[in-house]
C-alpha cells in the first residue's frame, strides 16, 4: 500500500508541481488549498507525511503545524515556504515541523527529504541492538514505545527529536560530528543545509530548560556536539 502525504499550499501550480512528483514516486497524495481543509482530512484520517505551506488563506501554516504536532507528535512534518529569515525557519522548526524547505527548491530534493523522513518515521532507527531504554542522567528514552521522560515527567518530542537524543546517548562517551547526524539520522548527504542539526539543537535546548534538566548539549566548535550534566561542566 502507498505511503500517504496530504499537501497544503494556496498556490495551485506548485501545489500540482509537487503533487505530480511524489505520485511519481509512488507517493499517495491528497493535496489541499488551504491548512485547515488538511487539518479537518488528518483528523478523519492520519497520513504518514503532511507538507505545509506558511502563508494560506485561513490559519496559516505554522500554526496548523502547531496543531498538528500536539495532536501527533509522531507525524513527519515538512514546512516549504518562500520565507527565508532565520526567525521564520527557527519559529517553524519550534513549533514541531521536522524540516523546513525554502521555495524555490528542486522537486528532487523535496522527494528526498520526504523519504529520509519516512525511514526514520518508520523505525529505522535505532537498530535492533539498541537497549529498550536509553538515559542519560534524568532523562530516559524508550525507542520501542517512542516515549520519553524526563524529571519523572513526559517530555514532548518529534521525531527527529527523539532520533537525536537517541543517538547522542547511544554515543553519550564522545562528541559526535554534525556529518555523522546528517549522514545517521537522515540518511543522505546535507553538508549543503547543515543548518538542520543547529535549528534542532536550538528547539531541544529550549525544550530542556523548561523542564529544568541539568542536561546539556555542548557545542563542539568546528566539529559537532556532545551530552553532558551541568555538575560536570562546572
Amino acid at each position: 500500500m502507498p505511503q500517504s502525504v496530504y499537501l497544503a499550499d494556496d498556490e495551485k501550480n506548485i501545489r500540482d508541481l509537487i503533487a505530480l512528483f511524489l505520485s511519481q514516486e509512488g507517493f499517495s497524495v491528497q493535496a489541499f488549498s488551504d491548512g485547515d481543509s488538511l487539518l479537518a482530512a488528518c483528523r478523519q484520517s492520519p497520513p504518514d507525511l503532511v507538507i505545509l505551506d506558511i502563508m494560506m488563506p485561513g490559519t496559516d501554516g505554522l500554526s496548523i503545524c502547531s496543531q498538528l504536532r500536539q495532536e501527533n507528535s509522531n507525524l513527519p512534518i515538512i514546512i516549504v515556504s518562500a520565507k527565508d529569515s532565520p526567525f521564520d525557519r527557527v519559529t517553524g522548526l519550534t513549533l514541531g515541523s521536522d524540516d523546513y524547505l525554502i521555495k524555490p527548491f528542486l522537486p528532487q530534493e523535496l522527494v528526498a527529504r520526504v523519504r529520509a523522513l519516512l525511514r526514520r518515521s518508520q523505525n529505522t532507527y535505532p537498530p535492533s541492538d539498541v537497549p529498550c531504554e536509553l538515559t542519560f542522567g534524568a532523562l530516559t528514552l524508550s525507542p520501542g514505545l517512542h516515549t520519553a521522560i524526563l524529571n519523572n515527567q513526559p517530555l514532548t518530542l518529534t521525531p527527529t527529536e527523539f532520533d537525536f537524543l537517541s543517538y547522542m546517548i547511544a554515543h553519550q562517551e564522545r562528541a559526535v560530528s554534525r556529518d555523522e547526524l546528517l549522514q545517521t539520522l537522515w540518511k543522505m548527504d546535507w553538508q549543503s543545509d547543515t543548518r538542520a542539526t543547529d535549528d534542532l539543537v536550538k528547539r531541544l535546548r529550549r525544550k530542556l530548560r523548561t523542564q529544568q534538566s541539568n542536561i546539556r548539549i555542548e557545542t563542539v566548535w568546528g566539529f559537532g556536539f556532545r551530552l553532558a550534566l551541568e555538575d560536570e561542566l562546572s
